[in-house]
């Protein structure tokens, strides 16, 4: 089994064309096949992760979303060095899988799909030693997209100079714990898969919402949902997590 390590710190964000650009492929086959849209091609990339969002919730002001839809988080990580490992983008662009997740009571008399995006490119996450073991597994910055009839089709809460940052940790944040899961691995042990894991994040700051339809519509939409808010924040995101290194995904192709 091949072995490679995923460890946390402080990094900045870099940019997507320093990881090269893909190269066609055949897609993975057996248990390989959910990396089909990792970049295992491309330059500096040692790793490929699929990490989806099976459940838990994402408190909006004084509104909380429950995620009822799946999404995913999924890409491949650069070379092993020192610190945080920024995530390379799907190569089909869904880094972090756009799902619309109802908010309860709508808004207006109107249901409310509230869209979780990322705020920023993809190489801004940082993957950490949590989506291996324990501590923090992602850094994550997101907008929250707002649709509904009455809104304006950019109606967001949070933005690339302003995002939602949601540091994901399977330990403590604030009152909430999370649970690092539990380790197993498949195809003769080259992915490894973390299951049962919950991700926990406190206190981010969610800013007012914009791009409503007007300046009095976005004020009526933080007056539903209590914005801006920078305190009792909180976010659980329920989740499996599966890594294989970039050489196992390769051969996975030619079979």
């Amino acid at each position: 089994m091949r072995k490679w390590i995923v460890v946390v710190g402080a990094a900045a964000a870099i940019s997507l064309a320093w990881a090269g650009a893909p190269v066609a492929a055949a897609a993975p086959k057996g248990g390989f096949a959910v990396f089909a849209q990792c970049p295992v091609h491309a330059e500096g990339v040692k790793g490929c992760l699929y990490a989806p969002v099976e459940g838990g919730y994402l408190t909006l002001g004084k509104t909380v979303v429950p995620i009822a839809k799946p999404m995913g988080l999924q890409g491949g990580f650069l070379q092993e060095r020192e610190g945080a490992k920024p995530l390379v983008a799907a190569l089909d662009g869904e880094t972090l899988t756009k799902v619309g997740q109802t908010l309860p009571g709508g808004l207006f008399g109107r249901p409310l799909d509230a869209v979780t995006e990322l705020a920023a490119p993809a190489g801004s996450i940082l993957v950490g030693s949590g989506a291996g073991g324990d501590g923090v597994a992602f850094v994550l910055p997101v907008k929250v997209r707002l649709v509904n009839p009455l809104l304006g089709a950019e109606c967001s809460i949070g933005s690339s100079l302003h995002p939602i940052e949601l540091s994901l940790t399977t330990e403590t944040s604030g009152p909430l714990t999370g649970n690092p899961g539990k380790e197993t691995s498949i195809e003769e042990g080259e992915i490894l898969v973390k299951g049962g894991i919950s991700l926990v994040s406190s206190g981010f700051e969610v800013p007012k919402a914009a791009g409503c339809g007007s300046a009095v519509v976005d004020e009526a939409v933080d007056a539903k949902l209590g914005l801006p808010l920078s305190e009792s924040t909180t976010a659980v995101f329920d989740m499996k997590i599966e890594i294989a290194g970039h050489y196992a995904v390769e051969e996975a192709e030619e079979e």
